[in-house]
């Protein structure tokens, strides 16, 4: 039995799209897929990790359906050359525009599928079957696809909204601890700007999630998929309350590449979102006791609430300057008043913040 969630994109010439979430349901997809999609030619796309943790072998058995698998996996390769080889593989596989493209993996390969799904024969449909916790959370859903550059993060990249999503979420069972814990900083995100109620749960609960265990996870996706289901079918292309879900992200993302991609995505943002906690104080939209309950929180994850020694010296502020959402070589910055609360400014969800305050805090950082 699988949880089912429909999310109405605006404008979308697919409409909407069905999230369904449920426990080992991967090695009876592929029928699934097929009745929900059979006039289409299937093309997968995955990574060398997914293959060995056995889910592609899972999710087709014995099936011989074209497949283009990323190595290395890992953010390294989420860039435009793995794109291009994705889509003349493609090409080279006489596929065409009754083509699907299936992403099984995590949100590197969620995000480059997409990317190439979009731009194939001037766009192709998409599912996205996510087997990480990132993924899970946040990435599969909301149509953000993309690639980097050689300086930044996702320099290149388009909206294009999956067909479908199927989360499994049995498949988190063979990700190490690191990328486990690392991934729920997204779900913790979530909660932060849209959901007090939630934050709650995992403040208590956050040792059952730790263990895995497939009922309580599969409520974590359900209410991961529910908050940013709710936030994308309301702002689909991100003009305004949509970007909530940057939150942490702005610094996150300028100290994921100052790294070198050796920090995860979620270890990356953790750092983030103590930096927004820190910004709120010092310009005192909110007080200390929200952001010591997010830092116990992160802490409890083992997921890094500094810069590590070896960053401290990076021009962090030239890779905010690069960030895609800048205007005049400085982006936004999304705040809180209160857990579950975002503060806004003149109905903008996104604010001014002086690169001055930013730097004192990266210091402090």
């Amino acid at each position: 039995m699988m949880l089912e969630q429909e999310i109405k994109i605006p404008a979308s010439p697919a409409a909407s799209y069905r999230i369904k979430i449920g426990t080992d349901i991967l090695g009876s997809l592929w029928p699934q897929i097929e009745a929900d999609f059979g006039k289409y030619s299937k093309f997968v796309v995955t990574d060398e990790n997914v293959v060995s943790a056995g889910h592609l072998k899972k999710l087709l058995g014995q099936r011989d359906v074209p497949t283009f698998v990323i190595s290395p996996a890992g953010e390294t390769s989420k860039n435009i050359d793995t794109a291009i080889s994705i889509i003349e593989t493609m090409e080279q596989a006489y596929l065409g525009r009754d083509t699907l493209v299936v992403a099984l993996g995590g949100g590197m390969v969620g995000d480059i599928a997409g990317f190439a799904a979009a731009v194939f024969k001037r766009g192709v449909p998409v599912i996205q079957i996510p087997t990480t916790t990132v993924a899970q959370a946040d990435s599969s859903v909301g149509g953000k696809t993309g690639v980097d550059s050689s300086l930044s993060k996702n320099a290149f990249g388009v909206f294009w909204h999956p067909a479908a999503v199927y989360i499994d979420v049995a498949t988190l069972a063979t990700l190490d601890d690191r990328q486990f814990r690392a991934g729920l900083v997204e779900s913790v995100k979530h909660a932060i700007v849209a959901d007090s109620e939630y934050f709650d749960f995992l403040e208590s609960n956050l040792d059952t999630v730790l263990e895995r265990k497939p009922d309580v996870l599969e409520k974590v996706a359900h209410w991961n998929c529910k908050i940013k289901g709710n936030i994308v079918e309301t702002d689909p292309g991100e003009q305004n309350f949509r970007r909530i879900l940057n939150y942490g992200h702005t610094i996150g993302h300028a100290v994921e590449a100052a790294s070198g991609f050796g920090l995860l995505h979620g270890e990356a943002v953790a750092i983030g979102i103590i930096a927004a906690g820190l910004i709120e104080i010092e310009l005192q939209l909110a007080g200390p006791g929200g952001l010591e309950r997010i830092r116990r929180i992160l802490e409890k994850l083992n997921v890094p609430v500094t810069l590590p020694d070896d960053l401290a010296d990076k021009d962090l502020i030239d890779l905010i300057k690069r960030d895609k959402k800048a205007v005049n070589k400085w982006p936004r910055f999304v705040l809180i008043t209160e857990i579950g609360k975002v503060y806004r400014r003149n109905e903008q969800y996104a604010v001014e913040v002086a690169p001055d305050v930013v730097e004192k805090i990266l210091d402090r950082l």
